[in-house]
């Protein structure tokens, strides 16, 4: 399948030469990495700006979107990560609503960070539009869940273009604010689940038809309130399970919210193939989750990291080997769909780190080497620390199968 990749003139950049592209369209998916208020020096600019720095990420958005014959009105998702509260949140959430306009209607997903990967940077936000290569809009269905809090009307709990859907961040916030079982991770995790069986059956899906889960839980370091929640999401999975990507999160901006969760799934004549490549590393406990997931001509693989099949963790606190220890995990199971890493369009990575060029670019620069030019879009996001004591990165991927080839 053809690809476009887009990094336009003037557009924001590095301070380090990079294989990375800002955006890649295959066929009628469109991923931009993290959109960030850099000068094409790699300079943030607007510092203790948070409205500015967000419209200048947006406008380097359109940018992209213009450049791959796609607009704001094909958005099916945006991901923002934001350094802030409650009420950022919210005033994010309105001014980008104002930004896309009222026809998209979106998912999107708010994640509160402590910090980005520079110092004195706000907000990154990346994008995926869907639009047919003969530039028909793709049909669309949009729904909203009465029992979540409500969102902008520009944007929806779940929409589905085609085939694909996406949902929202979904959680035990009820409509009036309040969080459900405050502080108890099990009975949120329970609850979030129902609610997004509820949400996906709004479009004729159900929890087998995800092929990609990403997942939060606010707590401390240890590996304990991860694994009661990862367990009981797992255990509501009755055929293969999905792909997933567990983070903890340092905070969350409704007091008492201990986890929540966004869905990538995908309805389609054939079922999802999954994969879990033999001797690949494994969860501390028993987990059906595959690292692997192909549907049509996409695949997504859930977060890769260094550790072994007796999941002990690989090269403790070394960011470089366990960079290369990850990408070549994600090469492996890109190897049981005949792919390699030139089929990615998008990466995303957790790293433990600070807001600092140095933290990201010990890791960036490994991840770029891995790729032929012209690179995917990626993100890059630190985080205080992962599951696992020595754990530093964790990096997942989407692809897209060449699948003219012969």
């Amino acid at each position: 399948m053809a690809r476009q990749y887009s990094f336009p003139n003037n557009h924001w950049d590095w301070p380090v030469k990079l294989t990375h592209h800002h955006a890649v369209r295959a066929g009628n998916l469109i991923f931009t990495g993290g959109q960030v208020d850099l000068d094409p020096k790699g300079t943030v600019r607007n510092i203790g700006d948070l409205e500015t720095q967000c419209r200048n990420s947006m406008v380097y958005m359109e940018r992209l979107f213009d450049d791959l014959g796609v607009d704001f009105n094909d958005l099916v998702r945006l991901v923002v990560y934001f350094v802030g509260d409650a009420q950022d949140e919210a005033f994010l959430l309105d001014l980008l609503a104002q930004i896309i306009g009222p026809t998209a209607r979106p998912a999107i997903n708010m994640i509160p960070m402590p910090q980005l990967c520079y110092p004195d940077m706000l907000t990154e936000i990346e994008g995926v539009a869907v639009r047919s290569p003969n530039g028909e809009i793709v049909e669309r269905q949009c729904h909203t869940l009465p029992d979540l809090p409500p969102l902008p009307a520009a944007f929806s709990h779940l929409v589905q273009a085609g085939d694909m859907i996406f949902t929202s961040d979904i959680s035990a916030r009820n409509s009036d604010g309040t969080v459900a079982h405050p502080n108890n991770p099990a009975a949120q995790t329970q609850l979030t689940m129902d609610r997004l069986e509820q949400v996906l059956a709004l479009s004729g899906a159900g929890l087998d038809d995800v092929v990609k889960l990403t997942t939060f839980t606010t707590g401390d370091e240890t590996i304990k309130g991860w694994a009661t929640a990862a367990a009981l999401r797992a255990d509501r999975f009755t055929r293969n399970s999905p792909v997933v990507t567990d983070l903890p999160l340092a905070q969350s901006p409704a007091p008492g919210q201990a986890t929540k969760l966004a869905a990538t799934a995908m309805l389609g004549s054939e079922p999802a193939r999954h994969t879990s490549p033999d001797g690949h590393w494994t969860w501390s406990q028993s987990m059906p989750y595959a690292h692997g997931t192909c549907t049509g001509d996409v695949i997504h693989i859930g977060g890769q990291v260094a550790r072994s099949e007796t999941s002990k963790v690989l090269t403790p606190d070394d960011m470089v080997a366990q960079t290369r220890t990850a990408m070549a995990n994600i090469a492996q199971i890109l190897a049981q769909y005949d792919a390699t890493l030139d089929d990615v369009v998008k990466v995303t990575t957790f790293y433990q780190g600070n807001a600092s060029a140095e933290a990201l670019h010990e890791n960036l620069l490994v991840r770029s080497n891995s790729y032929t030019p012209p690179g995917p879009a990626t993100t890059g996001i630190p985080v205080p620390h992962l599951e696992r004591k020595g754990l530093v990165i964790k990096i997942e991927v989407i692809a897209v199968l060449d699948l003219e080839s012969p």
